[in-house]
């Protein structure tokens, strides 16, 4: 029985296999031999030894059900999704290049009123005022927003996502009752007021004061210096009427901490600015101008003490403070913790904005040729170069990767906010997890669409083709809700807290062993003697060590491996600032803060692999009905990224001891092979993404190229055939 492998099932076929006479030499086109043999065997195991697959080895085409991939990818929330996309494939809900500042921002205002009409932006809010409790939907339906333009996506968040969710969030039913039906009808636009110039992400520092008059039962509100105007805010400038303001609760002169309130900011009927308030315009930013982004300042405004937004904290008409949590620290981190859905939506924003851009250039890059490198009459198609695929299709595994992990997390972020799963343990892994994502799709995104800018040449830095557009937009998302390196920060400290309870009652003596452990396996480990449990047979062959590369417990353990063993270095070396003055213990923490964000990165990634593995491999994968062909492209994807983890971070493991010399080379070649055995799908994956031309909206990926590359080949072909093609100046044979 033949257990071949047919992988050329798209229009383009997949490049030549590189020889000697090609310039390359002998020994790497052996090596990319026995690479392409492992790579067949991993088609075979698709069909092969799997009690819930078939147990015959039987012919397996690696090809992509791009139908049944991308009823997969848009995941629970498929009907909201689809629904969606309807919406943002209406013209009037999409951006229009080269309006004004003004026009922009009216005409995305307008929008937000096309978007209550729909009423999907209800979704999350309660039932009794209109809403429907779905928190996931919400949240999926609302990622969409940004293949229409992103400053609608982000304008609706601040409205309903922010200033309407905290109400919701840190408000009780009087604050719903009061407030909420205005918000969610858009009667009243509003700011969500965190956010200081003197203070970004440490929120915990700003300075405006609402200090409580017991005569008066009012919180006066105020900024006491410049730091303290709140900035950089969404519907500040111009729209908003109201806002949720952030300030530092005072009551019989105690500070109990940052609280929430609402704060009426303009006339509604003139605009105007009501008294004691002041504000100005951020105006002209690197993106986003859709959204009306200003700076406000309070000059003791007073509100009613009902405008406290009571959840966690209340004050009762004579002063006195009261709270569920008794812990002011627990108390700060839970009000915050309720306001998490923010970054989950930007990761999954920026998954989809990644998705737009690989759609855009892989599509281009089938249709775009360019340099006559193996024939004399016909020029080569862009992605069949190896460089070009080595820039895009990793970044297509990694969207991968990252789509299937925010599915995750928009799964636990709905059992939390559902209240399915919501204990004190379930908000922590959901913090910790989006802490973790967000930057990393956030930064991916980016990267992916400045990638893809390049690989497109000069038709990608036209505007119409859109990724310069989104590019400018997506850049504020790797600050928005949390600087990205401080939210990584917030995952290495809650992953140095769980490596610490392990060794809380530890001893000196179990710590010395511990440390001695860890110094012998790295001794081992340098010394090449047991990598992955390498063999010396390995060093020889190429075909033995990818074997175990494309292994997936082989992957898990080099990433897990990494992220244990930076941890326990980073905990061992900050172990002693518990006994140090507290200028000593941060001067320690600071001295090793690019150790403890690498840490936390490396976490990140390992998250995101295992969510792709789970999708490939797990049981919803298999329950869905994912069938040989898709699992054998899905899962050199999933190679792909995995290796691509360790070649980036080649040098930590080489260093390291994880990896013999050998090993590492063949990582290198591996994914050079992986690219190129998934250049013949890389269409299909993106078509699998399924965004049609009404959502990518690139001239460059409507087919229009491969038109004029056909119209141009047809050209001289005629002019060869009449016999009427000028000759060359330099004939074969012919020398100067």
């Amino acid at each position: 029985m033949t257990d071949t492998v047919d992988t050329t099932n798209n229009a383009e076929e997949a490049p030549e296999r590189p020889t000697a006479e090609s310039g390359v030499i002998e020994v790497d086109a052996v090596e990319a031999d026995a690479i392409d043999s492992e790579l067949d065997s991993t088609a075979r195991r698709a069909g092969s030894t799997d009690a819930r697959r078939p147990s015959t080895n039987h012919v397996v085409v690696a090809r992509t059900d791009v139908e049944w991939l991308g009823r997969y990818l848009l995941g629970t929330w498929a009907d909201v999704r689809l629904a969606a996309r309807d919406l943002t494939a209406k013209p009037e809900m999409q951006r229009i290049e080269g309006l004004s500042l003004d026009e922009h921002r009216q005409r995305v205002f307008g929008q937000l009123t096309l978007l209550v009409q729909n009423g999907q932006v209800h979704r999350a809010f309660p039932k009794s005022v209109g809403g429907e409790d779905d928190h996931g939907g919400n949240i999926a339906g609302f990622e969409e927003l940004v293949t229409a333009d992103p400053s609608l996506q982000i304008k609706s968040g601040v409205q309903w996502g922010l200033f309407g969710a905290a109400v919701l969030h840190l408000g009780t039913q009087y604050h719903h009752e009061t407030f909420l039906p205005g918000i969610m009808s858009l009667d009243v636009p509003g700011a969500f007021a965190m956010t200081e110039t003197g203070h970004g992400s440490d929120v915990a520092a700003i300075g405006t004061t609402a200090t409580y008059d017991e005569q008066t039962q009012e919180f006066v509100i105020h900024t006491p210096f410049r730091g303290a105007w709140k900035d950089y805010l969404g519907n500040a400038a111009v729209h908003g009427t109201a806002a949720v303001l952030f300030a530092q609760l005072i009551t019989q002169n105690v500070n109990h901490g940052v609280h929430a309130f609402y704060v009426p900011l303009r006339d509604p009927a003139t605009k105007a600015f009501l008294p004691g308030i002041g504000g100005e315009d951020d105006g002209l930013k690197g993106g986003l101008n859709g959204i009306d982004n200003g700076r406000l300042h309070f000059d003791q405004v007073r509100i009613p003490r009902a405008n406290l937004l009571n959840r966690y904290g209340d004050v009762a008409e004579d002063g006195t403070y009261s709270s569920p949590i008794e812990s002011p620290g627990r108390r700060f981190f839970t009000m915050l913790g309720t306001l998490v859905q923010g970054r989950v939506s930007l990761d999954g924003a920026s998954v989809a904005a990644a998705k737009i851009a690989l759609t855009i250039a892989i599509t281009y890059g089938n249709e775009r040729r360019q340099f006559t490198a193996g024939s004399d009459t016909d020029e080569e198609v862009l992605l069949d170069y190896q460089l070009h695929q080595k820039r895009l299709i990793p970044k297509l595994a990694t969207t991968y990767a990252a789509s299937f992990a925010h599915e995750q997390l928009l799964t636990k972020f709905d059992q939390v906010f559902s209240g399915a799963a919501d204990t004190d343990d379930d908000r922590q892994d959901l913090e910790t997890l989006a802490a973790a994502l967000k930057p990393l799709s956030t930064w991916h995104a980016l990267e992916t669409l400045q990638e893809a800018r390049e690989a497109t040449g000069g038709a990608g830095f036209l505007a119409e083709n859109r990724l310069v557009g989104l590019r400018a937009d997506l850049d504020i998302y790797a600050t928005f809700e949390g600087d990205n390196h401080v939210l990584l920060q917030l995952v290495a400290k809650r992953l140095l807290s769980d490596y610490s309870r392990r060794f809380a009652k530890a001893d000196f003596g179990v710590l010395a062993r511990y440390v001695v452990e860890q110094a012998a396996d790295r001794a081992v480990h340098g010394s090449g003697l047991r990598s992955l449990s390498q063999r010396v047979a390995d060093f020889g062959s190429t075909a033995r060590s990818v074997g175990q590369l494309r292994d997936a417990s082989a992957q898990r353990q080099l990433l897990t491996d990494r992220v244990e063993t930076m941890v326990a270095e980073v905990a061992a070396a900050l172990r002693p600032a518990s006994k140090l003055s507290k200028k000593a213990a941060a001067d320690l923490f600071n001295l090793h803060q690019s150790q403890i964000i690498e840490a936390a990165r490396a976490h990140a990634e390992l998250l995101q692999w295992e969510a792709f593995t789970e999708a490939v491999d797990g049981p919803t994968g298999l329950a869905s009905g994912m069938d040989d062909g898709t699992r054998v492209v899905l899962t050199w994807l999933r190679d792909l990224f995995g290796l691509g983890l360790v070649e980036k971070h080649l040098a930590w493991y080489l260093m390291n001891g994880r990896l013999s010399p050998k090993r590492a080379q063949a990582v290198g070649l591996y994914t050079e092979r992986l690219s190129a055995r998934i250049r013949p799908h890389a269409q299909d994956l993106v078509r699998a993404f399924g965004y049609g031309p009404e959502h990518v909206r690139a001239a460059i990926a409507t087919g229009a190229e491969k038109a004029r590359q056909a119209e141009a080949r047809d050209y001289y072909r005629a002019q060869r055939a009449a016999g009427t093609l000028p000759a060359p100046e330099k004939k074969p044979g012919r020398t100067r």
